[in-house]
């Protein structure tokens, strides 16, 4: 995955709308799921705002004390991310703009941080991602991804909010700032080919 710098340019309406359009094509497929998810998860559409402090500083602490040991105190993930390791599973990817989480909308990131993958994988399949249901409440799992999502470039948070349903998450210094969309602009992370060489019951 590349990690070039961002090309600084301020977005006019019609690029942001353009944008959407585009986003929204590409990301079609999945969309209600995500919004299905969410809701049966949480019981209603659930949203991490990014832009309030408090929930933020919130999500800090508790992301120290829940996710920084596998995905780094500064989202930075394990070493090595991208590939499984000797037990057959991917270590832990980072939560910063080099991983991929930004490229999920906040209904499947809250999903994975609550379930796990075990409710959408067969029998047998392994993880060292623990579901956290019962171990955090709904508003602890919010607050650690508005965390997150507050760590990464103004560009990363614009994709990552038109995601969302009624782009929710699009930064309040969106309109203000000059920022451009990440240089990889959601192009997922090709973990699959090395996944395809080892069985399917022992992926991240």
């Amino acid at each position: 995955m590349k990690t070039g710098s961002f090309r600084e340019r301020r977005p006019s309406r019609r690029w942001i709308g353009a944008l959407l359009l585009a986003t929204v094509a590409a990301a079609g497929g999945v969309a209600a799921w995500r919004l299905d998810a969410q809701q049966h998860l949480f019981g209603a559409p659930a949203f991490a705002d990014a832009d309030d402090p408090r929930l933020v500083a919130q999500g800090a602490v508790l992301y120290g004390k829940n996710c920084a040991l596998c995905h780094g105190a500064n989202l930075e993930g394990q070493p090595n991310w991208q590939a499984p390791g000797a037990n057959g599973r991917f270590p832990a990817p980072p939560q910063d703009h080099r991983g991929h989480s930004w490229m999920h909308a906040d209904a499947e990131l809250l999903h994975r941080m609550k379930a796990s993958v075990y409710d959408e994988t067969p029998p047998g399949y392994q993880s060292d991602m623990p579901a956290f249901r019962g171990v955090l409440t709904d508003d602890e799992m919010i607050a650690i991804l508005a965390f997150i999502k507050s760590r990464w470039p103004l560009g990363v948070r614009a994709y990552q909010a038109y995601l969302n349903p009624g782009n929710q998450g699009l930064p309040k210094a969106a309109g203000d700032a000059d920022w451009s969309l990440p240089i990889d602009c959601g192009g997922e992370p090709d973990r699959a080919g090395a996944a395809s060489a080892r069985p399917a019951a022992t992926t991240r």
